[in-house]
């Protein structure tokens, strides 16, 4: 299986983030809106003994309920190339406690540690060579994208196949928050 810890957005939400895509950016593969998601911890492939220690260790994981807001738009590049658009979450505290009790949560079930920053985002496309003018230009015109507050009542461990047009992400267990 392969797996991830994240927070769903509710579909308005959604609706409003499907709004910016498909944006006329040559070397972009928009998300479907139904992917839209914020990633807490990457997990990867585990054989399925390994997802059932990972579900005892998110369940006794305990947290309050709390809102986050999006913020801007920006790129994540690798190797000098950008490989993903996204828009970004205004800092927030609570959103980064959790993120912590996920990742501390996982290396007590055996899970080596995350060697990236979190850096709380939601995809909005995957960029393969992307014309650069119409990227900057894109980041350009709604780099003062903001919406929210999202109410954040449970965060969720799901499974990601991967498919030839998007990943299929199925919510697995959901953990709720008091």
């Amino acid at each position: 299986m392969r797996l991830f810890v994240g927070l769903e957005l509710p579909w308005e939400m959604r609706a409003r983030l499907a709004m910016l895509s498909g944006s006329g950016i040559p070397g972009a593969k928009w998300v479907p809106i139904e992917n839209y998601h914020l990633t807490l911890r990457f997990i990867g492939e585990v054989p399925p003994y390994r997802a059932e220690e990972l579900d005892e260790a998110l369940a006794a994981l305990r947290g309050k309920r709390f809102a986050f807001e999006l913020n801007g738009v920006g790129t994540f590049a690798k190797g000098g190339r950008d490989t993903s658009l996204w828009v970004g979450v205004a800092k927030n505290p609570q959103l980064e406690h959790l993120a912590g009790k996920v990742e501390t949560a996982l290396q007590r079930a055996g899970m080596e540690p995350e060697r990236r920053r979190f850096a709380p985002h939601v995809t909005l496309a995957r960029l393969d060579n992307p014309a650069p003018d119409k990227l900057v230009g894109f980041v350009q015109a709604h780099n003062l994208f903001r919406a929210g507050p999202i109410e954040v009542e449970h965060f969720t461990l799901f499974s990601s196949q991967l498919g030839k047009e998007a990943s299929v992400y199925t919510p697995e267990v959901e953990y709720p928050l008091a």
